[in-house]
């Protein structure tokens, strides 16, 4: 019987009175562990040895834990630092407390939190008391972490620690659980009578070499040459060409996949454009002047303090603005537009109007559009839109985050009205399945009429506000050269999705937070 080298190597190191693990094999033949796991399923395949697995779990400090092996567990030095204080016998300042420990940081948290659960004593009030029957000798995780000090690896079936202790070790990052795959290789009663025959070793290679293919082909033209001489034998046939089993599993590589949140965005820009639009752009850092004063929204708004936006540090304002509509948007603050406009009579100062901020919205990139600043005066009719990513000092939940993409959109035409807003919604919307919009009156400071669109979630049944529209007011329009109807909207993609997908929480396709799976596997589908 023929084999390679490697797979005789294996066959003589193994016993069939016991098993050998594969890292056993791979010392005894001097051999990779991934070579002789290759070999041992090949010959298992042969009928040669019978292969057997387990799953191993070991344990090891992180080096958090070994710093506390030599430091001692937080609410253990806490503890030996408010005996030290007395507060055995009265209740001492928990800061005098903290301090005496010597613990910082991170650690004083740790210690608070453990501090009670363990028994140790209690905290009120900012001052904490000892239990002076406490006994820290008898902690049973700090006694674990000792135990567990020289321990690199250690099956858990070896260590002399609870599994209720090891798994509160764990929760606390003190401990790490690793689990291996342990195979065994046993020869078969087949492989004793091969070896007791006498098993050769034969040459294998596992891909066609420029010299094999050299020699095939000088043995080729000898067969088919005459009067060439003897014919030689090609180096080829003296070797064996390993098998390849098209059928062994391997591992599993993921590509990279473009998220989901980026091609719905595709998809919505290619609606609106085959809908008549054309795409905006503009700087994700801009002027409060282009971002809100030129939508009429009072600088004294609420929306327009340092809790609703991120300003700029460095730089903190903008030199270049154009002078004749800094003047034509202050004095429609101040005085309105028209004879019987009304302004804000409220203060307005060019130097807040002049303070960079991260966009709170993209409604900026409409108002360089329409004042012509950006790609010249504008005729009607026009339509634009952006797709584009806005910043906003919200509080995280399942429907907010701190930065998110808004679908911006606006038509300028003469004589809109609601009907046609609304009529626009309803085809765009339809082209992503979603047939139930929903209006409901509300107020912007720069559009009257305004309204606020909600779906119906397909899981929850909820409804969903998804966006915010309305037609632009005279005060926005005429200091920014407009004469004509202008209709708007502030869309959110995510929440699209939503309604599309039926996400529940915006957080599931962002961050730390979301499933990676439904991200690989999930499609827009046009």
């Amino acid at each position: 019987m023929q084999l390679p080298s490697q797979q005789v190597a294996v066959l003589e190191a193994a016993r069939a009175d016991e098993a050998t693990s594969v890292d056993a094999l791979a010392a005894a033949t001097d051999l990779p562990p991934e070579t002789v796991t290759g070999a041992v399923f090949e010959l298992e395949t042969e009928g040669l040895v019978a292969v057997s697995e387990r799953v191993d779990e070991t344990v090891a400090l992180t080096d958090e834990g070994r710093d506390y092996v030599t430091e001692g567990l937080p609410e253990v030095r806490l503890y030996e630092a408010a005996l030290e204080a007395g507060a055995d016998a009265d209740p001492v300042s928990m800061g005098r407390v903290i301090g005496a420990s010597g613990l910082e940081g991170s650690a004083v948290d740790i210690a608070l939190s453990n501090y009670a659960r363990k028994g140790y004593g209690a905290i009120d009030s900012g001052e904490i008391t000892a239990d002076p029957d406490a006994d820290p000798d008898a902690d049973a995780e700090a006694n674990a972490l000792a135990a567990l000090a020289d321990a690199d690896d250690a099956p858990v079936d070896s260590v002399d620690v609870d599994s209720e202790t090891l798994e509160s070790l764990e929760r606390r990052g003190l401990l790490d659980r690793h689990e291996s795959t342990v195979r065994e290789a046993t020869l078969t009663e087949r492989a004793v009578t091969e070896l007791m025959a006498g098993i050769e070793t034969a040459e294998t290679v596992g891909q066609v070499t420029p010299e094999l293919l050299t020699s095939w082909a000088k043995q080729s033209f000898a067969d088919h040459s005459s009067g060439q001489g003897p014919r030689e034998d090609g180096e080829w046939e003296a070797v064996e060409f390993a098998e390849y089993n098209v059928e062994a599993d391997a591992e599993q590589f993921e590509g990279g996949n473009v998220h989901i949140l980026r091609q719905t965005a595709e998809r919505v820009k290619d609606t609106l454009v085959g809908m008549g639009f054309q795409e905006m752009d503009g700087p994700h850092v801009d002027a409060d002047f282009w971002i809100n004063d030129c939508l009429f929204m009072p600088q004294d708004h609420p929306a327009r303090t340092h809790w609703d936006r991120f300003a700029l540090e460095n730089p903190t304002h903008i030199d270049d603005l154009p002078a004749d509509l800094v003047d034509r948007v202050e004095r429609a603050h101040k005085d309105g537009v028209g004879p019987d406009g009304e302004g804000y009579h409220s203060p307005w100062d060019e130097d807040f109007a002049r303070a960079l901020a991260l966009r709170g919205h993209t409604t900026s990139l409409s108002t360089r559009y329409l004042s012509g600043e950006e790609v010249g005066e504008l005729e009607p009719p026009q339509r634009y839109f952006s797709v584009e990513k806005v910043y906003r000092n919200d509080t995280l939940d399942p429907t907010h985050l701190l930065e998110f993409f808004q679908i911006e959109g606006w038509v300028m035409a003469e004589d809109l009205s609601v009907r046609d807003l609304m009529g626009t919604f309803e085809e765009f919307y339809s082209q992503f399945g979603i047939e139930d919009i929903q209006f409901k009156p509300h107020y912007n400071p720069y559009t009257e009429p305004s309204f606020e669109l909600f779906g119906t979630h397909p899981t929850t049944g909820e409804l969903v506000e998804i966006g915010n529209s309305g037609i632009f007011r005279e005060e926005m329009l005429e200091p920014l050269g407009v004469d004509c109807d202008v209709m708007a909207w502030g869309l959110a993609l995510e929440r699209l999705l939503m309604l599309m997908y039926g996400f529940e929480d915006i957080r599931d396709i962002h961050g730390t937070l979301c499933d990676l799976e439904l991200l690989r596997n999930t499609e827009v589908t046009y």
